[in-house]
């Protein structure tokens, strides 16, 4: 290669790296989708490249949610200040993120976003299994040996292991701080490795496209749309449904008035696909516009943006039930619950990691035994469904905040039921 094409090349590469992650998925499954119709089925001999990319994901799964539970559980470490209100965030977001998991799973069910695809999944993923019990399933969640659950991926066992050992730890007190110091470092660590594997999703997308493309032609390309209309559908029936009864049974609160004072970061939210970056958005729409004291906003909100997932969770629901209809999966209600409890607990330590809703769309996936080349199906339009999901965990974060504040007389009542010009001057006042 000679100094003209190697100074050529550098540019080109440095100009795709420039591009954003979000934006290289979605070229990468544009051209996977152009090769594998392009090519037809030559073009399967791609499909290698994106089983390295669903492996390296599989490779994440147990230390990720382990080291990440355990953090999101030691992080309420000041119970004797903050024990009333650390309980009732953390019982309404888990809460709140099954119900919204349930929504995902009967949009998904009546919507049939996978029906017709008629994709077939390796002979390896085809595993028929009788359906336990109620009983055996609650039994079974309790790991006698964790270790072994640890080495052979049983997800919901793990996670019950973390969150009573990140108890334990809690309740120890400084005897666990070392020990948190390290899960901490590990947690780290493997955010880090998330976000590594994460740059590799363009080209496992590319490969996995090509292949479904050539396999199963153009007529893939219709229940995608399908899965956007069934999230954004899901998203909308959640907010304005469920939200707006939370505000007016718990709270007797105008849910009219706390849309309006949250537009702000409802905007910032759909925009940035971030719920950490709309942080600063929401403690002002909580305090200025809402009449929530600073107290409770301080620590609920950053609380939310840790462990609240409503609209990831409700994600899970819709696309999982999508790749069980794509690949002629028949799922039974014990799968169902099953998924509820996956994904309301693993909400608990994921939320801010980077492409937490593929991580965790792969968890849910495995756990109940689905194919995981469905998520190559869900990761070029991941970004799309990223801006509503993200518009619903900011909004759960907002309404968890004001009905605890009510709950303990911390919510100024004539400062929310003033308008929001009228708001940013109650707010003025009381700084003064």
């Amino acid at each position: 290669m000679s100094k003209q094409q190697t100074s050529l090349f550098r540019k080109v590469w440095s100009s795709w790296m420039s591009v954003p992650l979000w934006l290289q998925i979605m070229i990468g499954m544009l051209l996977g989708i152009l090769t594998g119709i392009g090519f037809g089925e030559q073009a399967t001999v791609l499909k290698p490249i994106g089983t390295l990319f669903v492996n390296t994901i599989k490779m994440l799964i147990v230390p990720l949610v382990f080291c990440s539970l355990i953090v999101g559980v030691t992080s309420m470490q000041d119970t004797a200040k903050m024990g009333r209100i650390g309980f009732k965030s953390f019982a309404f977001y888990l809460g709140t993120t099954s119900i919204a998991i349930t929504v995902g799973l009967a949009v998904g069910h009546f919507l049939q976003p996978g029906k017709g695809l008629d994709m077939v999944a390796e002979p390896a993923e085809q595993v028929v299994k009788a359906a336990p019990s109620v009983m055996e399933t609650l039994i079974n969640i309790v790991p006698t040996n964790p270790i072994a659950a640890l080495a052979s991926g049983q997800i919901l066992q793990v996670i019950v292991f973390a969150v009573a050992l990140g108890v334990a730890l809690v309740l120890i007190g400084d005897h666990g701080k070392p020990a948190i110091k390290v899960f901490e470092s590990l947690a780290e660590a493997m955010y880090k490795l998330t976000d590594m594997v994460m740059k590799l999703a363009p080209y496992g997308v590319f490969g996995l496209m090509a292949w479904v493309a050539g396999e199963y032609g153009i007529g893939m390309l219709m229940p995608l749309i399908k899965v956007i209309a069934a999230v954004y559908i899901g998203c909308l029936l959640h907010i304005v449904g469920f939200y707006s009864i939370v505000l007016t049974v718990f709270a007797k609160l105008n849910p009219i008035q706390f849309f309006k004072g949250i537009s702000n970061a409802i905007a910032v939210a759909f925009t940035t696909s971030s719920s950490a970056g709309t942080l600063p958005a929401s403690m002002k729409c909580a305090n200025e516009y809402l009449g929530v004291n600073k107290k409770i906003s301080s620590f609920v909100l950053p609380l939310g943006t840790t462990i609240n997932m409503d609209g990831t969770a409700l994600y899970q629901g819709v696309t999982a039930l999508f790749v069980a209809q794509a690949f002629g999966i028949d799922l039974s209600w014990v799968d169902y619950i099953t998924i509820i409890l996956t994904a309301t607990l693993a909400s608990i330590g994921t939320a801010g990691v980077p492409g937490a809703g593929l991580v965790m769309l792969t968890l849910v996936l495995t756990t109940v035994g689905l194919p995981l080349e469905g998520v190559a199906l869900i990761a070029g339009i991941d970004r799309v469904l990223d801006m509503a999901r993200t518009v619903v965990n900011v909004s759960g974060d907002l309404v968890a905040t004001t009905v605890i504040a009510k709950s303990e007389d911390e919510l100024n009542v004539e400062h929310y039921n003033a308008g929001v010009e009228e708001s940013a001057e109650i707010a003025e006042k009381l700084k003064s």
